[in-house]
């Protein structure tokens, strides 16, 4: 299967030649490789050009966005940099961090789920991050989700959804979509991938608005809203994450904000995350 794989980075000087020479490895290699420097001030354009030189399936491409943290949108808007320099000729596209050793089999792994059921639509394994000399999963979502920095969809899979919505929560609307659509979530616990910046909640308030925003434009409801934002809140013994949720939303549906999915998609999405969130309350 030819994989295609865009990496969004921004000064990733520390880690993108890991990242590059784990995808040089492997032993099914990418057909292409794009980096997406944003905007870095760091080496990072200086490590990727070395790569190129000496692999030409990998590519650059520089882009100057806004310094500024903007989660989902900022990376999103890189992917599709390095996206619409590729042609259509791919049966996986994939949007990978730039922070990521990943074991040599891991695509193999992937095209071989891929091709023995034509019904999964995008898979992964999971995140680890090194705690006390140890590599432990990372537990910032549950073990159903496939976190947003290892993303691999098969190109049906990825036009049905819409490919990804510029905003955040692109990486849970991604999942539902996929469902909406019939296709099958694989999350292969043997493949272990190393986070080598773990996902730090260095989310500030305008990220916890925009989290809000996010389910509002996801069709979540008041509701459901409120009751994941308490949960949240909980979790991280933070009243003001609680009270970030509820305001985001509220200040988008002030604001009359479009949604990014139909009411019909919007049916399903409540109905998936409710769910979802009972079968979290029954692990704990």
């Amino acid at each position: 299967m030819d994989f295609y794989i865009v990496i969004p980075a921004h000064n990733e000087a520390n880690f993108i030649a890991k990242t590059l020479s784990s995808l040089v490895a492997q032993t099914l290699q990418p057909k292409s490789v794009v980096v997406v420097n944003d905007n870095s001030t760091d080496a990072t354009q200086t490590i990727v050009e070395q790569f190129i030189q000496q692999h030409h399936w990998i590519s650059l491409v520089n882009v100057k966005s806004s310094n500024k943290h903007l989660p989902g949108s900022k990376i999103i808007n890189a992917f599709y940099k390095g996206f619409e320099t590729l042609d259509n000729n791919y049966d996986v596209i994939c949007k990978f961090d730039a922070d990521l050793i990943f074991q040599e089999n891991y695509l193999e792994t992937l095209a071989v789920h891929f091709k023995s059921n034509k019904n999964i639509g995008m898979a992964s394994g999971y995140c680890y991050v090194k705690k006390n000399n140890k590599w432990l999963r990372e537990q910032v979502t549950g073990k159903d989700h496939i976190r947003g920095a290892l993303k691999a969809y098969t190109k049906d899979c990825f036009k049905d959804i819409g490919m990804l919505k510029k905003d955040m929560g692109w990486d849970t609307i991604d999942e539902l979509l996929a469902k909406f659509n019939n296709w099958h979530i694989l999350l292969d616990a043997n493949l272990k991938v190393k986070h080598l910046k773990p996902t730090g909640a260095n989310y500030n308030k305008q990220a916890r608005l925009l989290q809000g925003e996010a389910m509002y434009k996801m069709r979540y409801g008041f509701i459901l809203t409120f009751i994941l934002g308490t949960y949240n809140g909980l979790k991280r013994s933070d009243f003001e994450t609680f009270k970030n949720f509820v305001s985001g939303y509220l200040k988008a549906k002030k604001s009359n904000v479009q949604p990014f999915i139909t009411k019909e998609e919007g049916v399903f999405v409540r109905k998936e995350r409710w769910q979802g969130f009972i079968k979290r309350l029954r692990w704990k």
